[in-house]
């Protein structure tokens, strides 16, 4: 089943598909034909109703009746054979059904799955020898200033994919989303989100409780309040500490624990005014 992350990448290439032109002419220097008529194609390849032949997504360059070239772009994110036998077949069926050149172009966010993606694959068609071009973390730039993500927001996305391990790589494809006008700013730092890893998505959510972080999307207003409602909790469960250590009350380490994880507002009040007249901690929970 697709997960989110290939939902929202595949979804970045039917908004614009403009941009898989840009990363096979720019990253990979592939020669591609000339136009302004670029567009998604349908990636159901068959007659019949069936799964067998469907690529992620198809964009078709020149007229539509007559299309000059076509590209396939897919996002693998696991090794996977069978995925990589049908990657010719896919090639060879569009070929077939447009009569028109046919580049695949496969999106990896590991470095060993694009390195397994790249190699040259003999198909058991005599003389039918097929190789896809492939996007991985070493053909993506990381992007280190925000102007940069500005000016080319999908590339930022696979940057942040790619190497946003790297603080200043997602703090600045971040700050350059939020410069983008009303609407997609929200929307590209919602597919960044999406795409990203667990340890990019937490870097994200601090960034995003920064004072220097301007809060004009849904995501960004939801960590800055997050951020907030974790801090005031923080303060309360120390004020609570400081009481009871003011008060001589000994404070066994699991209770400290147990005081200092608390998030709920409500409860770490009552502690508060409990830790006023507690002579053990017992006294906090009764």
């Amino acid at each position: 089943m697709p997960s989110p992350r290939h939902d929202t990448l595949n979804q970045m290439f039917r908004d614009r598909p403009e941009f898989a032109l840009e990363l096979l002419r720019d990253l990979q220097g592939v020669d591609i034909p000339e136009t302004t008529l670029v567009q998604v194609a349908s990636n159901d390849f068959n007659d019949r109703p069936s799964s067998d032949l469907r690529p992620d997504t198809v964009v078709t360059l020149g007229p539509p009746h007559a299309p000059v070239h076509a590209i396939i772009v897919e996002i693998q994110q696991l090794k996977s054979d069978p995925k990589r036998t049908q990657l010719p077949r896919y090639a060879a069926a569009l070929w077939l059904s447009l009569r028109s050149p046919v580049t695949v172009l496969c999106i990896c966010p590991e470095a060993r799955t694009a390195a397994w993606y790249a190699e040259p694959f003999t198909t058991s068609l005599p003389g039918y020898e097929f190789q896809a071009y492939v996007i991985g973390p070493e053909q993506v730039p990381p992007i280190t200033e925000p102007d940069q993500a500005t000016k080319n927001p999908d590339l930022a996305i696979l940057a942040m994919l790619t190497h946003g391990r790297r603080r200043e790589v997602t703090e600045a494809c971040l700050f350059g989303f939020n410069s983008l006008r009303d609407g997609y700013a929200s929307k590209y730092i919602e597919h960044a989100f999406r795409t990203a890893e667990p340890t990019v998505q937490d870097i994200m959510k601090e960034i995003m409780t920064m004072p220097t972080w301007t809060a004009t999307t849904p995501l960004g207003r939801e960590e800055r309040a997050r951020g907030q409602a974790e801090g005031e909790a923080k303060g309360k469960a120390e004020a609570v500490l400081r009481v009871l250590n003011t008060r001589g009350v000994h404070v066994p380490s699991d209770v400290r624990s147990r005081i200092t994880a608390c998030t709920d507002q409500t409860q770490l009040d009552t502690l508060l005014d409990r830790a006023l007249t507690a002579t053990t901690t017992d006294d906090l929970f009764d």
